[in-house]
């Protein structure tokens, strides 16, 4: 009987190892076709990019007027998607929730690519990017920005070991699984896991230390992550403007964030669940889940959302009262009233439903989410910008409006293209969830199954034996 479950047990694992890796050893016509429309629009942004370079910021829309446009709000948008995998995985493992094992790795791959291209967004703003250094040679730490580079490249650092710790037994198995080793890519894949692979070999105390490393890379990580965004709106808040002169706006963007990335995890977990046939493992009683946890975010997002808006507009003072007129019931109000009802209400009364954390209808939600979550920060940065204190002198009049032109969307694009690239390229190369945490769940899950039928067994025997007592008696 004990052989039987031990055989079933490892066949059971062996087919979670098969399944993860088979992405891994082939690439489809549709994943070609794929990698050459990213890498396409990513080279015509960079083209446009170098144009921008060669002629100045000029060629952009942005003025005098709007300084910040597309470019900074894709940035605040990109590190607040960031927040997903300190969420997903680094909270849920903190908490030791065993749900959490198919769906870590996707989450901390968004981090990933959300802070390395986000990270690039304000340098894309500079008009003279080769001066970026001088922030580090001659900063003033009494700006926010500073604060805001030195947070972002901590959490991106941090952010990537979080990633690749728990990568390395996978690698590993990699390497030790790898059989092309004809081709050229064959050979560059054996040396890829090889060396990442750091001569893994299972010891117990390599385990021991991994272990280790992981709970203080998790404990580190969340604040890490909490102070990042509070820092970015600190950009905001410090600044004395109408829109941005709020003390909320710290645990406002946190909030926005965490609601915000939490539904990009859930696109992830469809999209590779969809691609990759992972069905087996990552279930719908995941994204009930993980819909609950939007919910729950999203309740919280709303009630912020409300003391920034309502408490301004009750007093409605000179400079705030412009603002929230265009926002309310000006040029930015078909906007502003459909991410309010759209992207904040719908989502809470869609989620509220069971019918409404399954899969088709989730995903659905968490695509609204993610791009009102765009839009909003967009409405956050460019209606401010458009009222100053005083009106900046002798500018044309058409530079007191602001709207996105080809080569902020060009560019913009090509960010969004290298994000999906990114992501795309590590599928192919690694297995998307953390085989070796999937197999110890399988384990667990074993070992409580076999607890509960020996427990069982007993309970019926100590029934069957008072039983037994009784009718003697």
């Amino acid at each position: 009987m004990i052989d039987s479950e031990t055989k079933d047990l490892n066949n059971e694992i062996e087919t979670l190892r098969e399944d993860c890796l088979r992405p891994t050893r082939r690439w489809s016509t549709i994943t070609i076709l794929w990698v050459t429309f990213l890498v396409l629009v990513a080279g015509w942004g960079l083209g446009v990019y170098i144009y921008q370079l060669r002629h100045g910021l000029g060629v952009t829309a942005m003025r005098n007027y709007v300084s910040w446009g597309l470019y900074i709000s894709t940035f605040v948008f990109f590190i607040g998607i960031s927040h997903s995998g300190t969420l997903v995985s680094a909270i849920l493992r903190i908490t030791k929730q065993e749900w959490r094992r198919p769906i870590t790795r996707s989450a901390e791959l968004l981090t990933f690519v959300s802070l390395l291209f986000g990270g690039i967004m304000p340098i894309i703003d500079l008009g003279r990017p080769d001066r970026i250094l001088n922030l580090v040679v001659h900063g003033r730490i009494q700006s926010p920005l500073i604060w805001d580079v030195i947070c972002i490249m901590t959490y991106f650092t941090g952010s990537t070991v979080f990633l690749f710790l728990p990568m390395i037994p996978d690698l590993a198995l990699c390497r030790d699984r790898l059989t092309d080793t004809k081709s050229l890519f064959g050979k560059f894949k054996k040396w890829l896991y090889t060396t990442l692979a750091m001569g893994w070999h299972g010891s117990s105390e390599q385990w021991h230390m991994l272990e280790k490393c992981m709970k203080i890379m998790t404990i580190i990580i969340i604040p890490i992550a909490v102070s990042v965004h509070t820092v970015v709106s600190y950009i905001f808040a410090m600044t004395l403007r109408a829109g941005w002169d709020s003390t909320v706006f710290g645990p406002y963007f946190v909030a926005g964030a965490l609601y915000s990335g939490s539904a990009g995890v859930i696109l992830g977990m469809a999209a590779f669940r969809k691609l990759y046939h992972l069905e087996k493992y990552i279930t719908p009683r995941h994204f009930n889940l993980m819909g609950q946890i939007v919910l729950a975010l999203t309740l919280i997002y709303a009630y912020l959302n409300l003391n920034e808006y309502w408490i301004p507009a009750y007093k409605m003072a000179t400079t705030e009262g412009a603002l929230l007129g265009d926002l309310f019931w000006g040029p930015y109000s078909k906007v502003f009233w459909v991410l309010q009802f759209g992207t904040v209400l719908l989502p809470i009364f869609v989620m509220s439903l069971p019918v409404g954390r399954k899969i088709l209808p989730l995903s659905i939600t968490c695509i609204i989410i993610v791009i009102g979550a765009w839009v909003k920060r967009y409405i956050i940065v460019v209606p401010t910008l458009l009222h100053p204190f005083m009106p900046i002198q002798e500018v044309p009049a058409d530079w007191a409006t602001y709207f996105p032109n080809w080569v902020e969307w060009s560019v913009t694009m090509a960010c969004l293209a290298g994000i999906f690239l990114v992501i795309t390229l590590f599928s192919k190369l690694f297995p998307m969830m953390a085989v070796w945490e999937v197999a110890e769940g399988i384990e667990l899950d074993r070992d409580k199954k076999n607890a509960f039928e020996l427990r069982k067994k007993r309970e019926d025997g100590l029934l069957k034996n008072e039983g037994v007592a009784t009718s003697k008696i």
